[in-house]
């Protein structure tokens, strides 16, 4: 929606004209977040008679307060996010544009102050960082946690899908003994799931909200049980457990949920990267590389090579991962820039752990369903491959050793003979021992 007059004040004016060195403006999902939590704080300070205004002017914050929240009024927050550390420019700016809004739906004679009323028994020191926690928790749960949901869901039917598919493993990159590819699948549906877990952990961290400790973590000019009934409206609106933080020092003086929440996010990067780059080694070729899998051609993937078709979709993955990894080394450095009772580097945290979250979201989501969703098992290939491989001399290291299976490979390597006909050949063991010892099938899943 474009506003056609602007509704912040002096406060936020100077800001514009102080911070503009990103062009980036402070996230949107938090100074929307903000506007909720005023919403709530509105009607909780009418409640507690802390508001020295008329039963309309009341009304009109509130209603203001919640079309801010709603996303009605996003043009009005143009600074920038590169700011003062706590975020307190835009917490100004969020008190001025309800204000204005407020004052201008209540009609003549209102007069709703961005500071007396809007902020009400808050400060920036409390606001914010509640805010920000509030933003990425609903953004981990919207968005992240669906999308790793039904990438798991993938891998695994990916995994059942190819249980009986046998192909040759590799470690260092060369040839290993054979394995399944509904195995490797299966491995990867598993990392997906331990990222989880590491994400669900930090949801615990960032559901405690600095709310009520307002300048210093005292809770100077919050009266009692402010912050409790608030919180408990945002939890009942919302659906997510969000409390009242311990002890309020910690809440304010410490970033340390999100830095928690930043190296999950890490965590899960490294987990794509490594699944992303396997797919790009699967599908390599189709002629000069692995070519064991086929992924979904979604375009051409060259302007001088007719019919080239390029792994995107993993090397998008792989270059998310890359900006995961750099935004979780700042939130990390701003993480210990606490200084006595306020971290001042809140801005540039909550932008990169949102940002965080919405890449990964994303990649999850088409890794699953632009990649995952159409891959192919070129399971002719992977057969021929493991024919030929030498590695299934290991079947034989309990019966021959190690020394003289090793002479095996090396002759096999030399004369192209298999292992098995050698291993017959030169009366180590019968044809029906030599072929069940070095089946593939049998390597992979051997008895446990």
């Amino acid at each position: 929606m474009i506003n056609e007059k602007p509704y912040w004040g002096q406060q936020t004016a100077l800001a514009i004209k102080n911070f503009g060195v990103s062009g980036e403006v402070f996230p949107l999902s938090v100074i929307r977040e903000i506007a909720l939590l005023k919403a709530e704080a509105a009607r909780v300070n009418q409640a507690m008679g802390r508001l020295s205004l008329s039963a309309v002017e009341v009304t009109s914050l509130i209603e203001a307060a919640e079309a801010v929240a709603s996303g009605a009024y996003d043009d009005q927050f143009p600074i920038d996010v590169f700011q003062t550390g706590s975020g307190t420019s835009s917490n100004m700016n969020v008190n001025e544009v309800i204000a204005s809004i407020a004052t201008e739906r209540a009609g003549a004679g209102a007069l709703i102050h961005p500071n007396d009323h809007v902020n009400a028994s808050q400060s920036s020191n409390d606001v914010v960082p509640s805010a920000v926690h509030m933003a990425v928790s609903r953004s981990i749960h919207e968005s992240l946690i669906p999308a790793l949901d039904d990438l798991r869901a993938e891998l695994d039917r990916l995994a059942r899908d190819n249980d009986h598919v046998v192909k040759i493993g590799r470690t260092h990159l060369m040839d290993a003994v054979p394995v399944m590819l509904g195995q490797e699948f299966g491995g990867m549906a598993r990392s997906i799931e331990l990222a989880l877990v590491q994400i669900m952990h930090s949801l615990d961290r960032l559901m405690e909200l600095p709310l009520g400790g307002t300048a210093v973590g005292t809770g100077l000019n919050a009266p009692p049980g402010f912050a409790v009934k608030v919180i408990e409206a945002l939890r009942l609106r919302t659906g997510l457990p969000w409390v009242e933080a311990v002890n309020h020092f910690e809440a304010q003086g410490n970033r340390d949920a999100l830095v928690q929440t930043s190296a999950a996010c890490r965590g899960l990067a490294l987990s794509l990267f490594k699944m992303a780059n396997d797919l790009r080694w699967m599908a390599s070729g189709p002629v000069g590389g692995l070519g064991e899998i086929t992924l979904p051609a979604l375009q051409s993937g060259s302007s001088i090579m007719p019919g080239k078709v390029n792994p995107i979709v993993p090397e998008v993955v792989c270059q998310v991962a890359a900006q995961v990894i750099g935004n979780d080394a700042a939130v990390a450095f701003a993480g210990s820039s606490g200084s006595f009772e306020l971290n001042v580097m809140i801005p540039v945290m909550a932008r990169n752990v949102l940002q965080s979250v919405r890449l990964l979201s994303g990649a999850a989501s088409d890794l699953s369903s632009k990649c995952l969703h159409g891959l192919v098992a070129n399971k002719e290939a992977m057969a021929d491959v493991v024919g030929r491989s030498s590695m299934v001399a290991t079947g034989l290291n309990e019966t021959l050793g190690y020394d003289r299976a090793r002479q095996l490979v090396e002759e096999s390597e030399r004369t192209g003979i298999s292992v098995a006909e050698l291993s017959v050949r030169h009366g180590y063991v019968d044809t029906e021992t030599a072929e069940r010892l070095t089946d593939p099938a049998r390597l992979a899943l051997p008895p446990r």
